[in-house]
């Protein structure tokens, strides 16, 4: 990942995917079991895996002729900030959408709030370096009550089944799914909130109803992740979350977020927004992969290449956030590990976890707080506000 490893991995450039002409069209399949639907798949989600098996190049392996990959080879690798607390007057305010360009992308990047935030998702993955998921860390009272909010979002799953539909993919009762978090997200926030901060609830709301897909797209991918991230943020901010509790903002709170977000993706059929398909990460998300490398950094007997091993992935996936994510998206994925995500097979080729967890760092701030489409839903308020 670094630039120094390169000269181990010349390889020819990847052929470029032929021609539509040359490709057979197939009858509409379902992207997640492949089976038959009665409607046509939407263009951006479900791309057809490029027919060729890529070529095994540098650790981080975008599209070919993708300028990213030179991007993140040669960007510094982010570093833990403290995060800046909130003093009075507060001046809470309803976030909006700021960033529409590449120069706001920049502006953002060279703002303290953009450097804060980057630094903050650096820490928690800092917190949580060379620990299981089990391992016992400090639970504070406001913790364990957004583990709790986080359960009743979860029973709201069993509560509304899923619509038989003709429609295999997005299916409408995650709207009525969603249309109970977005009604009830004030009276969640009052749960842990003390009473000097009950009006930051206009402010933090946003960032929280945001933070788990997109009720008219049914789609979820890593910006709606980068907003519970953010939503974390502006917590650390008021102190309502402290530096003492990021471990188990980790291995409790975001564990128990990627529990709800992998149902709500299988129960209700969620898209992936704006997926990279078969050069993603996983469709969905990004951030168990920063977390979860760094867990596994100086692991005795655990590489970056045991990810091919089925054993270590059943044994270990509930302990490491890495490995669960290798498992899931092996459960919800047809075919050769390697064809349908060249990205991750190509990083288990890294020698070491510490490698893995800078470069994911680094990829995350190219590929997911640097992208415009992705960042044009990023909320700007008071707490994250725009400079």
């Amino acid at each position: 990942m670094e630039p120094e490893e390169h000269h181990h991995h010349h390889h020819p450039q990847s052929p470029e995917t032929p021609p539509p002409s040359t490709t057979t069209i197939s009858p509409p399949a379902c992207c997640k079991c492949g089976a038959p639907t009665a409607f046509a798949a939407p263009p951006p989600s479900c791309s057809p895996p490029p027919n060729y098996r890529p070529i095994r190049a540098p650790a981080i392996n975008l599209p070919p002729n993708n300028n990213s990959q030179q991007a993140i080879i040669l960007a510094p690798v982010p570093q833990s900030k403290p995060v800046p607390p909130i003093s009075p007057p507060f001046r809470f305010q309803t976030p909006s959408k700021k960033i529409q360009s590449p120069d706001d992308i920049r502006r953002f990047h060279d703002s303290d709030s953009g450097k804060h935030f980057l630094g903050f998702v650096v820490a928690l993955s800092e917190s949580i370096r060379s620990k299981k998921i089990s391992d016992p860390c400090h639970v504070s009272p406001v913790t364990a009550a957004i583990v709790s909010v986080l359960e009743t979002l979860l029973k709201w799953v069993d509560e509304i089944p899923p619509t038989q539909q003709a429609a295999r993919y997005g299916n409408v009762s995650y709207r009525v799914w969603h249309d109970r978090l977005v009604e009830n997200s004030p009276d969640l926030m009052l749960k842990f909130l003390p009473p000097h901060l009950e009006a930051s609830t206009v402010e933090i709301v946003p960032y929280f109803t945001d933070s788990f897909g997109n009720a008219s797209r049914i789609d979820y991918g890593t910006g709606h992740e980068t907003n519970f991230a953010a939503w974390l943020y502006c917590l650390a901010r008021m102190e309502v979350i402290k530096e003492e509790d990021y471990p188990a903002v980790v291995a409790r709170v975001f564990v128990k977020y990627l529990e709800l977000m992998r149902k709500l993706q299988l129960v209700y059929c969620l898209e992936p927004a704006g997926s990279h398909g078969v050069w993603g990460l996983d469709d969905y998300h990004f951030l168990p992969f920063i977390f979860g490398s760094s867990q596994l950094i100086d692991h005795k007997y655990m590489k970056p290449k045991s990810i091919h091993n089925d054993d270590i992935l059943e044994n270990f996936s509930k302990e490491y956030m890495y490995l669960s994510g290798i498992a899931f998206v092996k459960k919800v994925k047809k075919g050769p590990f390697s064809e349908h995500s060249p990205l991750l097979d190509d990083i288990s080729g890294v020698p070491n976890w510490k490698k893995v967890n800078s470069g994911m760092l680094k990829m995350y701030k190219v590929e997911v707080l640097e992208k415009v489409p992705i960042m044009q839903h990023f909320l700007f308020g008071w707490l994250i506000n725009w400079e």
